[in-house]
This record gives C-alpha cells, sequence and structure tokens, in this order.
C-alpha cells in the first residue's frame, strides 16, 4: 500500500512563484548586503548579476531534468539515475543537513530579533514557538505550507519594492541627506566603479553567492505541483527579472542614496535608507522584515528537509519509515524527525555563543554550492543520454552554459580555500563528505 501512495499535487502556480522567490532572497540581502557593498563597493551590483545568470542556468537545468520525467518527486531521484546510489546518498544528506543547520542559524537569529521588541523574553523561547507552529502548519499539508511561505515572501518583495522605488525618487531628485547628495552619479564618484580593485571585487563573490543558496528549493516542489509543465518553467523562466529587481535593483538604489564608502556595516543598508529620509521606526520595520525572513527559512527547511528524507528513504538511502505519507498525502514521519533535529537549537541556545552558528552557516552555504556542482553535472549525464533534451524546455546553450557554469561554481569553492573566514567551513565540509561515503559504504551499500 505504501508504494502506491504519492504526494499530494496541492501547490498552485502562485505558491510555486513565491516559493521561488523566497527561495532567492534570504536574510543576507536584508543584512547582510551592507559588508558585501564595503568589500566591493559599486561592482557588488556586476557580482550579483554574474552569479544570477549562473543562478539562472542552474535553474534551467533541474527545471528540464525535473519535466523530462515528471513522475520523480524531486531532484534528488535524478541524482540517483544518472549518478548512482551512493552520489545520491551523499547528495541527499548533504542538502538535508544543509537546511537543517541552515534552519539553526536562523531559528537563533529570531530569539535576537524577538528581543529587540521584547528585551525580557527568552531567546530560546522564540526558536521553540517558531518550530512547534511551523511543523503544525506543514503537517496539515502542501497546501497551507505554500500559501504561508507565500505570505513570507511577499513581506520581503513588498520592503525590497519599497527601497527601490524610494532610492530612485532620492536618486532623480537630488536631495541632500546630511553630507550627501543623492544621484545615480555616486556609483562612479567615489573611486570609480571597482573602488576596491579587482581583489575587492572578487571577494564579494563569496558572499553573493551565499545570498542565493536555497534558490534551488523549487526543485523539489515537483511531485506536489498541481501542474509542473506549466509552473515550474514559470517559475524558472522569471527568475532574470526577479534577480535584476531585487538584487541588481537594490543594490543600485541603496548606492544612489548614499555612496558606498558611507554605508555603515553596523547596521543595514535598508535602515540606513530608509532612517536617511526621516521613516519613523524604519530599524523596527526592518527588524519585522528580517524575523519573517527567518521563519521563511525555517518554513522551507521542515518542507526540503522532510521531502529529501522521504526521497532518500524512497531510494533506500534512509530508514523506510520515512518513505510512509500519511492521510494527508504528507510525509509525516521524515518531517516530525526533521523537526526533532531543529529543537536541538532550542538547548543550543543555552549552551553555545553564537559564533558557532557562523560557522555553521560556513559550512551549510559551501555544501549548497556542492549540490548545485552535483546537480549540474547530474544534467550533463541526463542530456549525453538524451541528445535532444526536453521537448520545449531545453538547457539553453548546452553544453557551454553546463561547463561554464561547473567551472565558476567550482571556482568559487577553491577561492573559498583561500579566504581565511571560509577556509575552516571548507575543510569542515570536506571531511563530512569523506564521512557520508564511508558511512554508505559500511552500512547503506546493502540497502534497507
Amino acid at each position: 500500500m505504501e508504494d502506491k501512495q504519492k504526494l499530494s499535487r496541492s501547490l498552485k502556480s502562485r505558491h510555486i512563484q513565491m516559493i521561488a522567490i523566497g527561495g532567492a532572497i534570504g536574510t543576507g540581502l536584508f543584512l547582510g548586503s551592507g559588508s558585501a557593498i564595503r568589500a566591493a563597493g559599486p561592482s557588488i551590483i556586476l557580482a550579483y548579476l554574474v552569479v544570477g545568470i549562473f543562478c539562472f542556468f542552474l535553474m534551467r537545468a533541474i527545471g528540464e531534468l525535473l519535466l523530462s520525467d515528471t513522475s520523480k518527486s524531486s531532484f534528488i531521484d535524478f541524482v540517483k539515475e544518472y549518478l548512482g546510489d551512493r552520489a545520491e546518498f551523499i547528495t541527499g544528506w548533504t542538502y538535508w543537513s544543509c537546511w537543517i543547520s541552515l534552519a539553526m542559524a536562523d531559528l537563533t537569529a529570531t530569539g535576537i530579533y524577538v528581543k529587540y521588541w521584547f528585551p525580557g523574553f527568552p531567546q530560546w523561547l522564540t526558536p521553540l514557538i517558531i518550530i512547534l507552529l511551523l511543523s503544525l502548519i506543514n503537517l496539515v499539508n502542501v497546501g497551507l505550507f505554500g500559501e504561508f511561505e507565500s505570505w513570507f515572501s511577499l513581506i520581503k518583495v513588498v520592503a525590497i519594492i519599497a527601497l527601490i522605488v524610494v532610492g530612485v525618487v532620492l536618486a532623480i531628485g537630488h536631495f541632500k541627506l546630511g553630507s550627501t547628495t543623492t544621484g545615480f552619479s555616486n556609483l562612479v564618484s567615489h573611486g570609480g566603479f571597482f573602488p576596491t580593485g579587482i581583489s575587492g571585487f572578487l571577494l564579494s563573490f563569496q558572499m553573493v553567492v551565499f545570498a542565493f543558496v536555497g534558490i534551488e528549493m523549487v526543485g523539489l516542489t515537483a511531485g506536489e505541483t498541481a501542474n509542473p509543465e506549466e509552473n515550474l518553467p514559470k517559475a524558472i523562466n522569471s527568475l532574470p527579472i526577479r534577480i535584476g529587481l531585487f538584487y541588481v535593483g537594490s543594490m543600485i538604489a541603496i548606492m544612489s542614496v548614499y555612496p558606498w564608502d558611507k554605508i555603515t556595516t553596523t547596521s543595514s543598508p535598508f535602515v540606513q535608507v530608509f532612517s536617511g529620509i526621516g521613516i519613523a521606526g524604519a530599524a523596527g520595520i526592518l527588524n519585522f522584515v528580517v524575523l519573517t525572513a527567518a521563519m521563511s527559512a525555517t518554513n522551507s527547511a521542515i518542507f526540503s528537509t522532510s521531502r529529501t528524507l522521504h526521497a532518500l528513504a524512497t531510494g533506500g538511502n534512509a530508514p523506510k519509515r520515512y518513505r510512509e505519507l500519511d492521510r494527508r498525502s504528507v510525509p509525516s514521519k521524515a518531517l516530525n524527525v526533521s523537526s526533532l533535529f531543529l529543537f536541538i537549537i532550542v538547548i543550543l541556545n543555552f549552551i553555545m555563543p553564537a559564533k558557532v552558528f557562523t560557522l555553521i552557516s560556513g559550512v551549510s552555504t559551501i555544501n549548497f554550492v556542492f549540490v548545485w556542482v552535483v546537480l549540474l553535472w547530474c544534467h550533463i549525464k541526463y542530456r549525453q543520454k538524451h541528445p535532444k533534451g526536453h521537448a520545449s524546455f531545453t538547457m539553453p546553450g548546452y553544453p557551454v552554459t553546463d561547463y561554464l557554469s561547473l567551472i565558476f561554481f567550482i571556482g568559487v569553492l577553491i577561492y573559498l580555500f583561500f579566504v581565511p573566514s571560509t577556509r575552516i567551513s571548507l575543510i569542515i565540509s570536506i571531511v563530512w563528505f569523506i564521512a557520508l561515503a564511508i558511512v554508505y559504504q559500511v552500512a547503506y551499500r546493502k540497502r534497507y
């Protein structure tokens, strides 16, 4: 009976669109963009554009894989088919750990965000409440997950559009804000477009790539999408517009209002812009937005980890019980055990300093890039087996775009080894892959 169970196809086009948007926008844009701007200056705009193009190719590759066989529930299934059982085991468990660790970092942040309004509120209690709430939502049905993710994404989108509108108006009007005058000329009048040189430009790529992690999550919705042939291409093809508007547009708006060397790293550039024009409570408003972004990441983590565990169990690379679906067609056992791991964060907030989670986040984002590389290689293997590709949704520029994307993402990983702040995270990731390979060899190669 369990072999005949299928995931519910309850996600609508609107849900898929907003899940894709939510995957492309994280707290890094709202809080971490100040550091990125100070590292690269206006050239950060070009960095976002370059990374965005390669992420678009990545998503087109994933999309073609998914549409080549819509009976498969996620991209994890294709890794097994084209790269083998061992590759599925390593990639699947790596992807599961990516979202678990990313959610842990974001859940820790939620406690800090809530203390902004309620200083006496216990920091461990906020993650506990959020995990319980979002786990219950995900247990109801996948449609409710899609609905909540749509609203979470909408809040982030409204904040970004508001920033861009304000920035453009100020840039055109050449207003005086403190000691600076707004205008598009600020993009080149303070040391040029590459004020920190090529080294600063290259350094920004690690931060920019990290901003895009989670963009591939739409590839886990294939088995629960009402009309994958129509909804997935629409979500993926709109990616360049989202990248142009949300990332490139917001960077242009911020640095047109304040020259790059006037942007502080102690507060969000969003707060600096809104505060500069006299919006009362700008910091509080942004605090609400980033709290929403962190809850969105946790919501995505609960969904992603449960579906990844379900796919692994279906392929024999996780205990069989995690492939079972309840009467609502939700992999509840996989969801419950993934949520249980998130409860560890409640305990860790008592005993661990916040710096530990910076290291965890670094490992997580490096592992995300590893998964991207595997998916691109998986697409190459698919096209070698099916030279004509999908009838209506082929990878543009194949095979050149596939290999260029591979070279780019592998190059980013190699570069991170020479950056002191990420070298330890990269070494930990390599140890993780070796450990998974050993575990597979010892315990899983005979399958369940």
